[in-house]
């Protein structure tokens, strides 16, 4: 009897469809039934794994509809016993306000005393558990589940993920306790959505995904000498392929709509199989992954959702398309950025931007970052470039700050936008973004006086959520305050004498916050609401953390 492994994921929906993704032990057909209808289809392999995705069309809009997952005939889920609340299948409606919730940064380890004085509180299982305890109350349940980044650590591994890996080899030798391959990735997807909270969470809400570095490895394409420093590493061929192999199978694939998925090449693979048993797609998928790593520009993934008239969410990669030669870097290369500036359009109430990666980091920061940058391109010379590419990979100097090119290129599409160079202006041009281990609010503005008063009406904000689960160690709590105050600006202005003039000015209004959090906004008109929320341990039960409001966006001034 075949048994389910992880999920069901709700992944890509809209108003008249749903995608449903599981992984099981053995291949069979997956059939889920909800609204008097039934859908059905096989399961598709990756080195020895199966998956299923259901795509459940002819839905109609803003409806939630209980659902049941049957494999080969045989109910799995919901699974018996369980006090969750059904799962549910929900369709967006347009003309509802959106309401959206986002994050980064989640390790995956136990819940309790131990685990929570060294990580804290996870807030994304404390949000599962508030929302489980009223179902019926809609306002606890976002329409989207938006995670930019570091969904999984594959160089930072838990006790349970190490022991997998001793089982199977030799830890003593390279990667170490570090993700060696997809076996080991497909493990530790398992562990990280397997809590029974977080996993019905993740059943009944859909999500959208995007990478950051610790899903491949700390620093991932910080430069190119990081690059050509991996490429000598024996063992990094695997890793690679493993990483962007497994990423496009648990996070990718659901990102996409239905269209998209007709269009994508290895989906195409499952789609047309027509051969005797499951379609197998390991040795297509390890070439594509090792294809994707050698030329980022073979494939896309950023990715774009329309939510009706009042948002349109814009998903960037600033990991994988990256240009690391010295003489033109930049966070995305040419193709991704003429894709981004065909998305970056008005006539839509609210413009979100989702990228892992910080757009707007505290003044102070962005500006040491960028001179980080000038140096290590040879602003100084040999010594200038060896100093700069030691603080790059020593200190994360990485973000958006250290790609000048692209990060100008960015704020002038944005400042388009929002002066209605592209269509109706919009209401809000709101960044969210992770990474960074504190969450703050950031407000930009035009530089240029006349183009200033032009965007008037338009409110350009930076809203960061990091971390879900991974505190930032106390000693490194005081920099960031720092930073995030007006002490840093005149260090970093003079040090800005050596960056190009940025087109938008901007300052951190509120935070930085240092808990676990998750944010939420919610989007009713030209209303944009935001608030972030931690878990809290109440006396001794760690099994049951409460949920608390830390902090909610001060309206415009």
């Amino acid at each position: 009897m075949p048994a389910l492994v992880l999920g069901p994921l709700l992944r890509h929906c809209d108003e008249t469809s749903a995608t449903l993704w599981v992984e099981v032990d053995s291949a069979c057909r997956v059939t889920v039934e909800a609204g008097g209808r039934r859908w059905s289809t096989g399961t598709f392999a990756v080195h020895g794994h199966h998956y299923a995705l259901l795509a459940l069309d002819g839905l109609a809009p803003g409806t939630s509809l209980p659902y049941t997952l049957s494999l080969g005939g045989d109910p799995v889920w919901p699974e018996p016993g369980s006090t969750h609340p059904a799962p549910v299948v929900r369709t967006l409606d347009h003309d509802r306000p959106v309401h959206l919730a986002f994050g980064s940064c989640r390790v995956s380890v136990p819940h309790d005393a131990e685990h929570h004085a060294a990580y804290g509180v996870d807030a994304l299982r404390s949000w599962a558990l508030d929302a489980s305890a009223a179902p019926e109350d809609r306002r606890r349940l976002p329409d989207l589940l938006l995670f930019l980044g570091d969904q999984v650590y594959a160089d930072e591994t838990s006790e349970e993920i190490r022991s997998f890996i001793a089982a199977r080899r030799d830890p003593e030798q390279p990667p170490w306790w570090e993700l060696q391959d997809y076996q080991e990735y497909a493990e530790l997807y398992r562990i990280a959505w397997s809590e029974p909270a977080n996993r019905w969470l993740l059943s009944t809400v859909q999500s959208a995904m995007i990478f950051d570095d610790h899903d491949v490895r700390d620093d991932w394409n910080t430069s190119a000498r990081w690059r050509a420093d991996m490429a000598r590493k024996e063992w990094w061929h695997d890793r690679i392929v493993g990483a962007l192999a497994s990423y496009w199978v648990y996070q990718h694939l659901g990102n996409l709509s239905p269209a998209e998925r007709e269009q994508d090449p290895l989906w195409r693979l499952v789609l047309d199989h027509d051969g005797p048993g499951e379609p197998d797609i390991g040795a297509a998928l390890d070439a594509f992954a090792e294809r994707a790593d050698d030329d980022p520009a073979t494939y896309r993934w950023s990715f774009a959702r329309e939510l009706g008239p009042q948002a349109r969410l814009v998903v960037v990669d600033s990991r994988a398309a990256r240009v690391l030669e010295p003489e033109h870097r930049s966070m995305i290369d040419d193709e991704e950025m003429a894709w981004l500036d065909a998305q970056l359009r008005g006539d839509v109430e609210h413009l979100l931007i989702g990228t892992s990666l910080p757009y707007l980091l505290s003044p102070g920061l962005h500006h040491v970052e960028a001179v980080v940058e000038a140096l290590a391109e040879g602003a100084l010379g040999r010594p200038g470039h060896e100093v700069g590419e030691w603080v790059r990979r020593a200190a994360d100097t990485e973000h958006w700050a250290a790609f000048q090119d692209g990060f100008r290129r960015v704020g002038e599409m944005v400042v388009d936008v929002a002066t209605g160079g592209r269509g109706r202006a919009p209401s809000s041009v709101v960044f969210l973004s992770g990474d960074v281990h504190h969450s703050y609010v950031a407000e930009a503005w035009p530089a240029e006086e006349a183009t200033r008063e032009r965007a008037g009406r338009t409110r350009i904000l930076q809203a960061v959520c990091s971390p879900i689960r991974n505190e930032l160690p106390r000693v490194m709590r005081g920099a960031v305050r720092l930073a995030s105050r007006g002490t840093a600006r005149p260090t970093g202005r003079l040090l800005g004498r050596w960056v190009p003039a940025s087109p938008l000015h901007w300052k951190v209004t509120q935070g930085p916050w240092l808990d676990n959090l998750v944010a939420e906004l919610v989007l009713d008109g030209d209303d944009l609401r935001m608030w972030w929320s931690t878990g809290a341990v109440e006396g001794d039960d760690h099994d049951h953390p409460v949920l608390r409001r830390v902090a909610a966006l001060r309206p415009r001034r």
